[in-house]
């Protein structure tokens, strides 16, 4: 049981470690004033990417939900985050975004009735203390707007997150994956074409850019994402999601000329603390897990093509296949 509940979290950790970058690729490599394109460009084709893999349409409530879901965890979440990466340096950005872990913690108590162990409120208090430490000093002047686009941002992925746990037991979580990130998409697509016109040019730099975040950044991290939402509690998932700002302040300050002293460095520390406090109290939910029940007669996903081909893997196998396999 220790080797597959560390199996989980490593898993987890994908995400929030790929969403630290998030902040200096695009405040380095991507075009300005694109926030609704960025997010469109971004996660769009990581949608496709799944849902090519999955070869499953939502049916019946899911329509909505996955709209719903998709607006609050990838539309949303994604366009503030570009217009926060343009506006804070990319270690306060995921500095701020760090705080999902206490929200995590609240809304999984009060939505999905998992309270949370003394452990995990100490990680979570231990490891948000770090985050106060790291972005108290250091970090220049401060675009209020940025903070305030940094907020919701939590706000709208944690509650879409709680609520992907709450309705998606029955749903594989790539499946989950591909359907909120198409459908997120697809409500900001029409914004994007009234507001900024035409999608941006991209030179060489943003292609590559755009290529990390499309596979990495976005197909890989919420494939790895939502099965740590299914394998984990709550709360361990959003303490794990504290390695966002351990990223975030190491590309920084390596790639970015970001200042490095010794708050910053008392503050990863009680961060990576609270991190190892908190995922250790969700281990026993791990290590006693079953696999999720079959599916109901209720969910019928229908296929993309009338005769539906074998599932394959991208060539990212490593995480999509260990993805798949938490949902079986």
């Amino acid at each position: 049981m220790e080797d597959k509940w560390g199996r989980w979290v490593a898993l987890t950790a994908i995400a929030p470690i790929a969403w630290g970058s998030t902040y200096f690729v695009t405040g380095h490599l991507l075009p300005p004033d694109t926030a609704l394109w960025g997010g469109v460009i971004r996660c769009l084709p990581a949608g496709l990417l799944l849902l090519a893999v999955v070869r499953r349409l939502p049916t019946g409530s899911w329509w909505w939900r996955s709209f719903l879901l998709g607006l609050l965890s990838v539309g949303g979440l994604n366009v503030l985050v570009y217009v926060v990466a343009q506006r804070l340096p990319s270690s306060l950005a995921a500095t701020l975004m760090s705080t999902s872990a206490a929200a995590m913690l609240v809304l999984s108590w009060l939505i999905l009735h998992q309270r949370p162990r003394l452990a995990a409120v100490l990680g979570a208090v231990v490891g948000i203390a770090g985050v106060v430490v790291m972005m108290g000093f250091g970090v220049g002047p401060i675009d209020p707007w940025g903070v305030v686009a940094s907020i919701v941002a939590m706000l709208s992925s944690t509650l879409g997150f709680v609520l992907t746990a709450k309705w998606g037991s029955a749903v594989p979580p790539v499946t989950m994956a591909s359907w909120q990130l198409v459908a997120g998409s697809l409500v900001v697509l029409p914004a994007a074409i009234i507001v900024e016109g035409p999608p941006p040019a991209l030179d060489g730099p943003a292609i590559a850019g755009f290529a990390y975040l499309i596979v990495v950044a976005t197909a890989i991290a919420y494939a790895a994402w939502f099965t740590g939402l299914r394998r984990l509690s709550g709360a361990a998932v959003g303490i794990i999601g504290l390695l966002n700002p351990v990223t975030g302040v190491l590309l920084g300050v390596l790639l970015g000329g970001e200042v490095f002293g010794v708050p910053q460095a008392v503050g990863l520390a009680l961060v990576m603390s609270g991190v190892l406090l908190g995922v250790r109290a969700g281990r026993s939910r791990a290590d006693s897990a079953t696999p999720p029940p079959e599916l109901p007669a209720t969910y019928e996903p229908s296929p993309m093509r009338s005769t539906a081909a074998p599932r394959t893997l991208p060539p990212t196998r490593s995480v999509m296949a260990s993805a798949t396999e938490s949902s079986e």
